[in-house]
């Protein structure tokens, strides 16, 4: 019996109508198929994120949110770890780039947009664990996320030694010297404005006020989570991804000076629980992406790389020193006088001797 090249596709979808079947991924193997030929998978996001440290996959919380939510859903984005945020779709990080919805920014446009292209970690949550997920985000932005920033970047010993340290080492030249410092007043002034435009100085008295709020969430957090493995059961939803986001760096990063680390590290299943996030999500960092459904490709392009890196620090120094001095010329700091040469007498004679000498 003979059938028309279609006939094997109208079967089996009518079948799969008739079933009620849900055709979600089709084998690669498929492609080969005649009714499968002309079916192209989409291109993957790609998602720019801080790069990691310290046994994290990201030193930055905001990233660690929105990887940690990435693998809760399965989402297959195409991951690059920076250390310059001007080098992602939106001039900050993390961003989310698709291909047809364009870029988006901070943590929850980037989940609501992952949701979009149907990959939600909280699709399984009754209506009261929804509610009670938008309150616990709320008091983590709001009670332990200034807490967070001021113990990383307005500590004076922590930022000197660890953060600023941290990100000279790992931002390319010169964007080393004064993105660090450019950061720190974003940071300022993003605790400024979730404290009401109050102003935020280094100093015992606003440590104090605002670690008061920190423990007193991380206390609520533990009672929340109790003995469990997540907050709503055996499966991670968006709230653990804002909990071990806000939380794995203040666990992690070895800082001098933190009694906000010290009260977590003594709040056993918080230190678990991002242990055992870290472990199943992310159980070698240092080989990110190899047989894992989330990829990841490391900063920038072959020219990051030996043999490149050098030439490229050279050229970054070779213009920084161009700079300098079109700069010192144009303002006139240093000036080129042209004097014009005196021709002693004699000159032909001596010039004659010389040229004789040197044929000797």
């Amino acid at each position: 019996m003979l059938f028309w090249p279609g006939f094997w596709q109208l079967h089996f979808w009518t079948i799969a109508t008739q079933m009620k079947l849900k055709i979600a991924v089709f084998p690669a193997e498929w492609g080969s198929v005649p009714w499968c030929w002309g079916v192209k998978m989409a291109a993957p996001s790609e998602l720019f994120c801080w790069k990691g440290g310290w046994g994290l996959p990201s030193v930055d919380p905001d990233s660690l949110i929105v990887l940690a939510y990435a693998r809760f859903a399965g989402a297959p984005l195409k991951i690059h770890k920076i250390s310059n945020p001007w080098r992602s779709p939106t001039g900050c990080l993390p961003a989310l780039k698709t291909k047809d919805e364009g870029s988006f920014s901070q943590p929850n446009k980037i989940i609501i947009q992952l949701r979009k292209q149907k990959y939600n970690a909280d699709y399984d949550l009754s209506a009261k664990e929804g509610a009670d997920t938008l309150a616990f985000i709320s008091l983590l932005q709001e009670m332990l996320m200034p807490a967070l920033i001021y113990t990383l970047w307005v500590d004076p010993k922590n930022y000197v030694e660890v953060t600023r340290r941290w990100h000279a080492d790992n931002i390319s030249f010169p964007l080393n010297f004064f993105l660090p410092s450019r950061m720190q007043r974003q940071q300022l002034e993003r605790v400024q404005l979730m404290r009401g435009n109050r102003a935020l100085e280094a100093g015992e008295e606003a440590e104090k006020e605002l670690n008061h709020d920190a423990l007193e969430c991380m206390n609520l957090l533990s009672q929340r989570l109790g003995s469990n493995k997540f907050f709503f059961g055996d499966s991670p939803s968006s709230l653990d991804a804002y909990v071990f986001g806000h939380l794995a760096p203040l666990l992690k990063i070895k800082l001098p000076s933190s009694s906000l680390q010290q009260h977590l590290k003594s709040l056993e299943n918080l230190d678990s629980f991002c242990c055992n996030i870290l472990s199943l999500y992310f159980p070698n960092e240092s080989r990110e992406g190899v047989g894992r459904p989330v990829s990841s490709t490391p900063e920038g392009s072959e020219f990051d790389n030996e043999p490149y890196k050098r030439r490229k620090q050279l050229l970054s120094v070779l213009v920084a020193v161009a700079a300098m001095l079109s700069y010192a010329l144009l303002t006139g700091i240093v000036a080129i006088e042209h004097v014009p040469e005196e021709v002693p007498r004699g000159g032909r004679t001596s010039m004659r001797a010389v040229h004789e000498e040197e044929e000797e």
